[in-house]
């Protein structure tokens, strides 16, 4: 009797020294968490034996059951490495439509080349489904869908205005006044030809298929107030690419400001002569608005506003996400897409969850259902974007937990040989 007592004292710390072992081959792996024995003694009685003469049978392995503190943290240059500080689980799904959901701690996401994130084993990260805005939709586990990035974001859009601020400088030179111009040497503008105007500015452009084109206007200044004519008078001239642009055939477009530096004319926007660009799109119909705040004024030429109304279709250059998991992209056009919230869950009961291999879980009606939810709410950890958490394993605890396992694990053999030797003596005397 006593032999198998002992024998199960050699078995159950020979589980230990293997629950421990695989602690410490885990202590690099993201998300693991570590693993502890539980001993029961077994007691075999009857009704009629008395209670103060019960010998114990040995021992027994309850449970080996997962301890899901905290993981120290480290830092990534990754975005979509992601480490949850508090309780919860990263929702991921395999197999064919999504079937096998798993919940892991291990937040090291990927892309793969049809832009679903997916971890290190290639199951999809989940998303809950929001508006716009990031209001949430939907937490049930059902209604979450396969985060995915988009490629690009939006359908280009032809610009049609341009808006301008500037200040035209007061003391400018009237160019066609120079020296250097005769009447056999009449002064001719060229934009390739600095000397031929007083001022420039350019902004970029779309056409109809989103192509970046080159919008340049140019400042010629034609003469300054006199008797007969109260105001300075500027001309203005437009290129986009190219191609310059007229206002009913007229490409010399004029522009007038009275003594106090105001503009007077135009009072509405240059609306120029529909154009196609070279570069394959349709034709475009494109205005520039001075407004108001365009001045004359002491000082040198300088641009407050100059933007305009057209966008390229964007191309994905950056995914943030935020600790409710609220995840965004950004696009080279400025345009910022919400794509959902990471989908978290927690549960009741996580020691009773099945483990898979590679830092994941499966229910288990030990477990219970999954408590789904975001980050920061209902139990459930923030998330911390480029960060990984690392396994739990402390390795010094877990080298004087194997010592310790050893020692049972010898204690445990050395009764065996004492038993054994005990049952040789007895087997002797009957020689």
């Amino acid at each position: 009797m006593a032999f198998y007592t002992a024998f199960s004292g050699l078995t159950g710390a020979q589980t230990e020294m293997a629950t421990i072992a695989n602690n410490i081959a885990n202590v690099g792996t993201s998300g693991f968490k570590r693993s502890r024995v539980a001993f029961g003694d077994i007691i075999s009685t009857s009704a009629l034996q008395n209670p103060n003469r019960i010998v114990g049978s040995g021992t027994t392995v309850r449970a080996i059951t997962q301890q899901f503190q905290q993981g120290p943290t480290e830092t990534s240059t990754s975005a979509l490495d992601m480490a949850l500080a508090g309780p919860g689980f990263f929702v991921v799904k395999s197999g064919a439509g999504g079937v096998q959901t798993h919940f892991t701690r291990a937040g090291s996401f990927g892309v793969t080349p049809d832009r679903f994130v997916v971890d290190n084993q290639g199951r999809n990260l989940q998303l809950f489904p929001t508006t716009t805005d990031g209001a949430l939709q939907s937490t049930s586990l059902a209604s979450t869908i396969p985060a995915r990035l988009p490629l690009n974001s939006g359908a280009p859009q032809a610009s049609t205005e341009i808006r301008i601020s500037a200040n035209l400088p007061a003391d400018a030179p009237i160019i066609a006044n120079r020296p250097i111009y005769t009447p056999t040497n009449p002064y001719v503008f060229d934009r390739n030809d600095p000397s031929t105007f007083n001022a420039s500015t350019s902004v970029t452009v779309f056409d109809s298929l989103g192509n970046p084109l080159a919008a340049t206007i140019y400042y010629v200044k034609d003469s300054v107030p006199s008797v007969g004519d109260p105001f300075h008078r500027w001309t203005a001239r437009a290129f986009v690419g190219n191609q310059e642009l007229n206002v009913a055939g007229n490409a010399a477009l004029p522009m007038e400001f009275d003594v106090n530096g105001n503009l007077t004319n135009p009072t509405t926007p240059f609306v120029f002569d529909a154009f196609t660009p070279d570069t394959g799109a349709g034709a475009m119909a494109l205005a520039i608005d001075h407004g108001s705040a365009t001045v004359q004024q002491a000082g040198p030429f300088s641009v407050a506003l100059i933007e305009q109304d057209g966008v390229a279709s964007g191309q994905l250059e950056s995914v943030s996400v935020e600790p409710d998991g609220l995840v965004r992209a950004s696009f080279s056009n400025g345009e910022v897409q919400v794509l959902g919230k990471v989908a978290l869950a927690n549960f009741s009961n996580p020691q009773g969850l099945k483990q898979t291999g590679d830092a994941s879980w499966v229910v288990t009606p030990q477990s219970g259902e999954p408590l789904m939810g975001e980050g920061g709410r209902n139990g459930i950890g923030t998330i911390l974007s480029g960060n990984l958490e690392r396994s739990n394993v402390d390795l010094t605890t877990e080298l004087v937990n194997l010592i310790a396992a050893q020692r049972n694990f010898q204690a445990s053999a050395k009764a065996i040989e004492t038993d054994n030797q005990l049952m040789q003596t007895i087997i002797n005397l009957r020689n």
